[in-house]
């Protein structure tokens, strides 16, 4: 069972302290990857409230879409990814990546762009464009479902399981062209390979003529916190010159973001 979410007593706490911000943020970080799943009783015991009162965080939890339950078990939803993207696209990440974007986007002459999952989209923070090759202009702040994107995949492929699986029971996967995976079981297979082999490549999935390779950004704890991708149109690179000629120096650019972003932390 997860410690160091039981409220403390206040310490001499100022006239604006909610203490039921603090106990709902206890009931939240309760839940870990040792204890993904409790009962009411053990959420109780892990953050010291009554049951009464863990009931009632957790069912308001459960209404704002941070908590879901089968009658029994309480787990989060990836919801609760939200209350840290804010932060980190704000952060020191869009501005570390950018150069890097563009200097990859100068040696492969193709975008290549950042994003980050945030619910079930995945939303670009950073990108270096070289040309238009989708009948949707893509900005910073553009967002796509994340199951038909290779940056999308990656981020899913990163989740904890239990969070995974949460979105597999949740999303529509809807066909977006004639090639998109659309099975549940399907994508669970496809995110297992991409885990293993740390990149994913998408083809016309997302958009008819457009491919795209991504690779993870992970922080220093080796946790997946974003992904960068190179796209290309169809009608210019084979999906086997994705792989042989973009997918290595994409990942040479996600190393390199990845050690800056370590530098900045020490900073």
């Amino acid at each position: 069972m997860t410690t160091g979410a039981t409220p403390e007593e206040p310490k001499a706490r100022g006239a604006h302290y909610v203490q039921s911000l603090d106990r709902g943020l206890a009931v939240i970080r309760a839940f870990s990857a040792q204890t993904p799943a409790m009962t009411l009783s053990e959420v109780a015991r892990a953050t010291g409230l009554t049951r009464a009162a863990a009931r009632r965080f957790l069912l308001t939890l459960s209404d704002l879409g941070y908590i879901r339950s089968d009658g029994r078990m309480f787990r989060l939803t990836p919801r609760v990814l939200e209350l840290g993207y804010a932060y980190l696209s704000s952060a020191d990440l869009p501005e570390v990546a950018q150069p890097h974007l563009e200097r990859l986007a100068a040696e492969v002459h193709e975008s290549s762009s950042l994003s980050i999952l945030d619910g079930d989209d995945v939303v670009y923070i950073a990108r270096a464009a070289t040309s238009r090759i989708m009948t949707v202009s893509i900005n910073v702040g553009t967002r796509f479902p994340a199951y038909a994107t290779s940056m999308g995949r990656v981020l899913l492929a990163g989740r904890p399981p239990a969070e995974l699986e949460a979105y597999l029971e949740r999303v529509h996967l809807g066909p977006l062209t004639a090639r998109t995976i659309s099975s549940a079981d399907r994508l669970r297979s496809e995110l297992e390979k991409i885990r293993c082999q740390g990149w994913a490549v998408v083809d016309q999935e997302l958009e008819e003529g457009l491919r795209a390779v991504a690779a993870p950004i992970r922080d220093r704890q080796g946790h997946v916190i974003a992904a960068t991708n190179v796209s290309a149109h169809a009608s210019r690179r084979s999906a086997e010159d994705v792989r042989r000629d973009l997918l290595p120096p994409l990942l040479a650019t996600a190393a390199r973001i990845e050690a800056d972003l370590e530098i900045a932390s020490r900073g």
